[in-house]
């Protein structure tokens, strides 16, 4: 089986298109290990995730089970097989 990961449609382009990515549930043991992965399939994507220290962006989130990570154990959260790792990116405006 797989953990999936979730990507709004505006980052679907650095994607290949794709808002559904299916990482082994062996190389996402947490949702940092998710992001790994498909960082290193698409760097790009990756690269609008996370920031130069490897910490998510101000304006993305991830939720597990419909909790935030960032208050549960950050990118340390545990995913198990067959769950979902939704990114939704913030919009600022006014």
């Amino acid at each position: 089986m797989a953990v999936t990961v979730v990507v709004p449609s505006v980052l679907a382009a650095a994607a290949g298109g794709r808002s559904s990515l299916e990482v082994p549930a062996a190389e996402a043991r947490t949702v940092g290990e998710a992001l790994d992965a498909v960082g290193r399939e698409y760097p790009i994507l990756g690269r609008r995730l996370r920031n130069e220290r490897g910490t998510l962006r101000r304006h993305v989130n991830a939720y597990v089970g419909g909790e935030d990570v960032r208050r549960l154990e950050g990118l340390a959260t545990p995913v198990r097989d067959g769950q979902e790792v939704l990114v939704v990116q913030s919009i600022a405006g006014g």
